[in-house]
């Protein structure tokens, strides 16, 4: 099973990537967890500097946007 981190302190952006992610897990069925991270100091460790931050399994993914549908997808089927 995946663990993909959403890091950001709650931002808009943040919480349009959530609810995105939410929506393709019901949608095409998808098994992962999902953890929201807003601690500023382990967003940091990550090496974010920009929120949202997307970890999956551990790697970053992405920093400061809100991929689209077809790029979230592939990492989280990778």
């Amino acid at each position: 099973m995946k663990n993909i981190k959403i890091l950001g302190a709650g931002c808009s952006k943040c919480k349009m990537l959530e609810k995105r992610l939410q929506a393709l897990k019901t949608e095409h069925g998808l098994d992962f967890d999902l953890e929201k991270i807003t601690d500023l100091n382990e967003i940091i460790s990550y090496g974010i500097m920009m929120t949202p931050g997307i970890v999956i399994n551990g790697v970053v993914k992405s920093i400061g946007t809100v991929p689209k549908d077809s790029q979230l997808l592939q990492w989280i089927k990778e």
